[in-house]
């Protein structure tokens, strides 16, 4: 089995921070703290050897804990970090990460905007002056947006087209609904922009977490096969999130499934060279 990059998992200590944002319906069981050490052992299993840490709070300590993280430990290779992009000094705040433990880790900058009240957030002009900084800092720039949010991300991308946009859990389709569109025209917009990727990944906690299937995922991820071609989509387990639905090894084998009339070659990128290249991860 060759070794798989896990593009996009969470870590947090709720002895360091509360994580606010798991008083919402149905988030019960998260509401404990998660380690490395505790996915380890499945992502092993699964044959997951590398991975991406990727922010859960608009907090700044957060970004040098992970930094830290990443520099003790060989399982994380990048971690997508967080500052306020609407600082004026964000190319200075992205520079001072640079320089801490585990700073050279550092591969993206990550932002809730999918609990902005403002559809268009990522097109205020401060917004679209930290993302600028963010290309000019060498970084990538995750998006996690609803499907009313596509819009907006695809305007960033092509007003900021130096720096690449990785779309995160595919925008999170309305698959519980069992519904494509707009979602499906709005993703194949984002994906005509060259300077966007995706991932594969929080798929089943958008779809009816207790009785979803490969089959009632296959169209939203054949949709973005088909839009952003498997050298521009990574897998992601979204660890421990995926928890709520599946167990990590379940998610790796759904994605397998998923992907599994492409060639070799196809599958490779998926499951690790798009993530390795998109972000430059560490060897």
């Amino acid at each position: 089995m060759s070794v798989l990059v896990d593009a996009h998992h969470h870590v947090w200590d709720l002895a360091v921070r509360p994580q606010e944002w798991l008083a919402g319906e149905g988030l019960a069981p998260l509401r404990r703290s998660f380690t490395l050490d505790g996915m380890r052992p499945e992502a092993e299993a699964a044959g997951v050897g590398a991975s991406v840490l990727v922010q859960t709070v608009t907090v700044a300590a957060e970004t040098p804990e992970f930094l830290r993280l990443a520099a003790a430990d060989p399982l994380v290779r990048g971690v997508v970090g967080w500052t306020d992009l609407t600082d004026p000094a964000v190319a200075d705040r992205l520079a001072a990460l640079r320089e801490l433990p585990g700073g050279a880790r550092l591969v993206g900058i990550r932002h809730q905007v999918q609990g902005e009240p403002d559809p268009r957030w990522l097109l205020r002009p401060e917004v679209l002056r930290g993302l600028a900084a963010v290309a000019a800092a060498g970084l990538v720039y995750d998006l996690v947006v609803l499907p009313h949010q596509l819009p907006a991300a695809v305007a960033a991308a092509r007003a900021v087209p130096q720096l690449t946009f990785v779309l995160d859990h595919l925008g999170k389709p309305p698959i519980a609904a069992g519904t494509l569109e707009p979602w499906a025209a709005d993703l194949r917009r984002l994906a005509a922009e060259a300077n966007t990727a995706a991932k594969l990944s929080g798929l089943v906690t958008e779809a009816d977490r207790q009785h979803w299937t490969t089959a009632g995922l296959r169209p939203y991820a054949e949709t973005a096969l088909t839009a952003f071609g498997p050298e521009r989509l990574m897998f992601g387990s979204d660890w421990p999130v995926c928890t709520l639905a599946a167990s990590y090894g379940q998610v790796v084998e759904a994605a397998r499934v998923l992907t599994g009339g492409l060639g070799a070659d196809e599958r490779a990128a998926v499951f690790g060279g798009t993530a390795t290249r998109v972000y430059g991860l560490a060897p």
